[in-house]
């Protein structure tokens, strides 16, 4: 026990004498926990939020009537259900037990400004619906003006009153997608909120919207119905259900309520997290490349004071003690700080999603004990994790060793460490390879398999790294002639080991970054690809959008366009949805399991749109026949005349003739309906898309000119060229870019506090030398150059690892994701250049702070230093 309390404070003093040389690390382990907290109090608060927000949502509804199936197509959270009779409503709430019960009507609505652009954008829903009369079941309540009474009158939430600059009395249009002027007559809140999140919410009469919002009057989204005194949901329910025609069910508010909550919490933002702490987890790895560097100089540095202490008795389980005992309090104190900063990170993150298009809702921070205890717990286990292989070098220090000069581990360019890396290189190499291309034509991509070859080369380039080292560096300091760049060389050579190190933290972010920065430009580079090759028309008429819940226009579009003098062709294409099967096992059997469909004119798709080769014919697939894309085809063993069975959100199933097969699905989709097949069984009539072909001799400019003037008088979408078209499908990869740049961020700056520390290390390690430099007649500003060098060096060597196994990464990530074997591998060299000027700078930058204190070193102090 004594020997522990003396090693306890010979780690003490060590610590209180040398503190500046545990800053990298503190700072290392301080960022990492502040990171990882961050993202769990953020993702608390979040799910609070959410969780509050649908909670107020149906805090007056006890029970919901509604249509018992929803079709949910890849991608969506919120699936289709079938329409509910408004009649129904009437019946119920003469029901005993009820207490009120009012139809709602819902769908898509998008708020117009003052000067014609859309309020909201294309991020969060911009939705539209009735005003509900019954205070208790309506979410919104009067906040300024009043309610609407008659036609053209309408109700906005605070929010986006704000938004749009519009208030009580104003004139403006909404998109339903038919353009519909409307009078603001009152200004809503939702619970006292601006509104529902960043949701715009535009309402309506009852009359108005089901004229604009349905495909007939008399027909409702679901039933709101609010229980009597003494009446529970459970019984509420029980006595709606036997009452209900087919096809309709009845569920409690409560239900209603954790379905929202679980596809919000469940699915976004449980996936949402875990990408916020795979980033995170980037940052606790480069974080334990920079301890255990720490550690290991330190412990080379005190060799003489380890085997002096040795030598008067000292066992090695206490010279280990003496440098665990300081890796935990480092650890301890640093996590501690890191918590701290963790509420920091998490204000920052809820301040940075919605300024690249990730609004979420307003809510007050959470914060629980697990996001408390798991960051702690983890930055404690990373610290003493890395320092542990240096503390056990320490406790072997001989005894002997006390008579010897202090020196530095050298190790690294062993024959064994370059042939277990070269077989790690070569095997994860190989399993990426196979997981992003597999052999055989009826193989896929494996993700799975793409992503542990990664881990494995990743691995490999760490166990590479200090063999690596010794050449890079010697090609990349070759150009560096005189003499401060010739000893910064062979500063950076002096061990192999402490430069690969300090080079990996930075390479593995530089690597992250080049991997999302070459993957981000394949993907843009495949859009572009996709519209250059499917898309044969001039200009597209769109509502960008990023959701399923916005992006409708109005069906008149296309039949306005096509009258003018400059357009040859103008075909707009609708969405719809369904659930398919082939006459065996159906596609996702009970909620969800849907398919998108294309909703159009099939026989003028080949003016503007380029299918490829088609088998069958496009023309006169009628009330009964379908187009699918050859991918599809051969997934269910279709061919021309084959028949698909289609169930539709209405609940009514229908066998369908394959009439056409085409190549080409880019635009198209997989299905292709006719207008006249889909009709009964529409909710909301709406286009996507209108694409238009000019005729011969029509300039790109007079002819989008002369289409924009017809657009806007439907709610003036947009009119875009096809490079317009194409940039504006791949934005949502700009802002993926630009989130990943943000959250890397701090990987790469924990990467430079580790460059910066190991220098701070190497001039007190070298302070006899650098004195004896300066003597024989070394000015201060060639000192501080010598070690600006050494630091590029370092960084040199990191960026240009990270850029080489990012790149190669990228190309495996496009590779494997890429199920259709069309999209397009692009190297971007102006992007990846900036990215190796920014790592280079920043080494120059790390040794801002340590050439400073080199340079004001005493010499004869720093001669007479042992």
């Amino acid at each position: 026990m004594s020997g522990t309390r003396a090693s306890l404070r010979l780690s003490m003093a060590g610590l209180r004498t040398h503190k500046r040389r545990f800053a990298g690390t503190f700072f290392a382990v301080l960022l990492g926990v502040a990171f990882l907290g961050g993202t769990l109090v953020m993702g608390d608060t979040l799910r609070s939020s959410f969780d509050a927000l649908f909670g107020r949502a149906t805090s007056g509804t006890d029970a919901v009537v509604r249509g018992d199936d929803m079709i949910t197509t890849p991608g969506e959270s919120f699936g289709t259900r079938r329409t509910v009779p408004t009649e129904l409503a009437d019946e119920i709430a003469q029901m005993p037990g009820v207490a009120a019960a009012e139809p709602r009507i819902e769908g898509p609505g998008q708020l117009l400004d003052k000067d014609g652009e859309p309020v909201g954008g294309g991020g969060p829903p911009t939705l539209a619906g009735n005003w509900i009369a019954d205070k208790e079941l309506n979410s919104y309540q009067i906040d300024e003006g009043r309610t609407p009474e008659r036609s053209g009158e309408a109700v906005i939430n605070r929010g986006a009153a704000k938004d749009a600059g519009l208030a009580v009395g104003d004139t403006t249009t909404v998109r339903t997608p038919d353009p519909l002027k409307v009078t603001i007559v009152g200004i809503s809140t939702f619970g006292g909120e601006d509104g529902m999140g960043q949701t715009s919410f535009t309402a309506l009469t009852r009359a108005d919207a089901e004229k604009y919002l349905t495909a007939e009057p008399g027909r409702a989204t679901s039933i709101q119905v609010r229980a009597g005194p003494g009446e529970s949901q459970g019984e509420l329910v029980k006595s709606l259900s036997p009452v209900l025609p087919d096809g309709i069910e009845a569920v409690t508010g409560q239900e209603v309520t954790e379905e929202n909550q679980d596809q919000i919490a469940g699915q976004f933002l449980s996936g949402f997290t875990a990408g916020l702490l795979g980033f995170a987890g980037v940052a606790m790895l480069v974080a334990t490349f920079s301890i255990y560097n720490t550690f290991a100089i330190v412990v080379a540095q005190r060799t003489r004071d380890n085997a002096l202490l040795r030598a008067i008795g000292a066992t090695r389980r206490q010279v280990v003690g003496q440098t665990m005992a300081e890796a935990l309090v480092v650890a301890v104190l640093a996590s501690l700080a890191g918590l701290a900063g963790g509420v920091g990170i998490a204000a920052g993150l809820g301040a940075l999603f919605p300024a690249v298009g990730f609004p979420f809702p307003e809510g007050d921070m959470v914060i629980s004990g697990l996001s408390l205890a798991l960051p702690f717990a983890t930055g404690v286990l990373v610290c003493l994790a890395s320092a542990l292989a240096p503390a056990v070098r320490a406790g072997r220090t001989s005894p002997l060793a006390a008579l010897r000069e202090t020196t530095v581990d050298d190790s690294g360019s062993s024959r064994v460490r370059a042939l277990v890396g070269g077989v790690l290189i070569a095997a994860g190499a190989a399993l990426t390879v196979y997981g992003a291309v597999p052999g055989g034509a009826s193989s896929d991509p494996s993700v799975m398999l793409t992503v542990a070859g990664a881990v494995v080369t990743l691995a490999a380039f760490v166990v590479l790294g200090p063999v690596a080292s010794a050449y890079a560096v010697r090609i990349l300091g070759a150009p560096l002639r005189r003499m401060n760049g010739r000893l910064a060389r062979r500063n950076a050579l002096r061990s192999p080991k402490r430069t690969a190190a300090t080079a990996t933290a930075l390479m593995i972010g530089v690597a992250v970054v080049s991997l999302f920065t070459v993957f981000g430009a394949s993907l843009k580079s495949t859009m572009d690809q996709t519209v250059s090759r499917a898309f044969a028309g001039d200009v597209a008429v769109r509502v960008p959008a990023f959701g399923p819940e916005s992006g409708a226009l109005s069906p008149k579009v296309a039949p306005a366009v096509a009258k003018l003098p400059e357009v040859e062709h103008a075909l707009g294409l609708g969405t719809g949805v369904a659930r398919v099967d082939d006459g065996g096992s159906a596609q996702g059997e009970g909620q969800g399991g849907g398919r998108a469909l294309t909703v159009t004119d099939p026989g003028r798709m080949g003016d503007v749109l380029d299918l490829g080769t088609v088998r069958g014919s496009l023309t006169g697939l009628g009330a009964d026949g379908v187009a699918v894309s050859r991918s599809e085809a051969d997934d269910h063993g279709w061919k021309v005349g084959s028949t698909a069975n289609f169930t539709f959100t209405d609940g009514e199933k229908r066998p369908f003739t394959v009439r056409a097969v085409y190549d080409q699905a880019d635009l198209a989709g997989d299905y292709v309906l006719t207008r006249e097949a889909w009709e009964p069984h529409r909710i909301q009539d709406s286009d996507s898309l209108v694409a238009v072909a000019f005729k011969d001799g029509v300039s790109e400019a007079d002819g989008k000119a002369a289409v924009e003037t017809v657009a806007g008088r439907y709610g003036n979408p947009e009119v875009q060229t096809r490079d317009e078209f194409a940039e504006s499908s791949a934005a949502g990869v700009d802002m993926m870019l630009t989130l990943v740049y943000a959250l890397l961020a701090l990987a790469v700056l924990i990467a430079l506090l580790g460059i910066a520390n190991t220098l701070t290390l190497a001039v007190h390690e070298r302070t006899r030398e650098l004195g004896l430099l300066r003597a024989v007649g070394q000015t201060r500003a060639q000192l501080r150059a010598m070690v600006r060098w050494e630091s590029v060096l370092v960084a040199a060597f990191g960026t240009a690892g990270g850029l080489t196994l990012g790149a190669f990464l990228g190309w495996a990530m496009t590779k494997a994701t890429d199920s259709s074997g069309d999209g397009v591998f692009t190297v971007p060299p102006v992007q990846l250049a900036i990215v190796a000027l920014v790592g280079l700078t920043a080494g120059a930058l790390a040794a801002w702070r340590p050439s400073r204190r080199a340079a004001k070193l005493d010499v004869l102090g720093a001669i007479a230093t042992e």
